[in-house]
């Protein structure tokens, strides 16, 4: 695979979408860097799960390590106060009269994307990477691919240059996910992912399933866990990146 000379900002979370989408960028560009997003979130040992991640990565795959460049983590705390959600506050995971999910942060994304637009102007990085999926996804607006191209126009149009805004697993399934992962990184990434990234709303780091820690029954357990078992039930397929 070729390498692009110029480099890439991934948002990243640390969870199995955004760890999935660092190694895919790691394999085509000549330097990936991250940015993370500390919104006040529940889960807020994603955001140890993100140094983790990277530093299994850079320790299981030295050509990765070679271009894996800085991190930044945002505090947009106040940012996510606004909200008042399920992921942000104590409250139950529900369908809202709005028909989303209560743990839907309304703009997050949006935000996100303007803060990395910001950091990858300044860093001379020429894309953005994320984890953005309208396959199995819990029906969050701002991961549909036209609210991404709108997107994208915008940031042209406000900063004066394009920001591609790159989103490998948009019609991915979950089981599609994992196999990208095998097809990235073999079982050494698929298993870096399962012990190292963190999914659960919850924030649990127990027990673990074969999958991953978390709790088992908040909606991205539930998504994580079922794209696993279709994986597996498929024979653990890899699919070319």
């Amino acid at each position: 695979m070729s390498i692009t000379p110029h480099g890439a900002l991934v948002l990243f979370s640390g969870g199995q979408d955004s760890s999935v989408c660092l190694a895919w960028a790691l394999a085509r560009y000549r330097v990936v860097e991250t940015v993370g997003f500390d919104y006040g979130q529940r889960h807020a040992v994603e955001l140890e799960a993100r140094l983790a991640v990277r530093a299994a990565m850079a320790r299981d795959f030295p050509a990765w390590a070679v271009r894996l460049g800085e991190d930044r983590l945002v505090d947009i705390r106040g940012f996510g106060a606004i909200g008042e959600t399920a992921m942000t506050q104590a409250r139950a995971i529900e369908i809202t009269d709005k028909g989303l999910p209560s743990t839907y942060v309304p703009g997050r994304n949006l935000l996100f994307l303007v803060c990395a637009a910001a950091l990858a102007d300044r860093r001379d990085l020429k894309t953005l990477i994320g984890g953005m999926c309208e396959t199995d996804y819990s029906g969050y607006p701002d991961c549909r691919r036209a609210t991404l191209d709108a997107m994208e126009a915008a940031l042209h149009l406000g900063m004066d240059r394009e920001y591609p805004i790159v989103t490998p697993l948009m019609s991915r399934t979950k089981c599609e996910t994992w196999a990208m992962a095998k097809g990235l990184g073999g079982e050494a990434l698929v298993e870096l992912i399962v012990e190292h990234s963190h999914t659960c709303y919850l924030g649990r780091r127990d027990p673990r399933h074969d999958w991953g820690y978390g709790c088992g029954a908040c909606p991205a357990c539930e998504l994580r866990a079922n794209g696993w078992t279709d994986w597996v039930r498929a024979g653990r397929p890899a699919i070319a990146p």
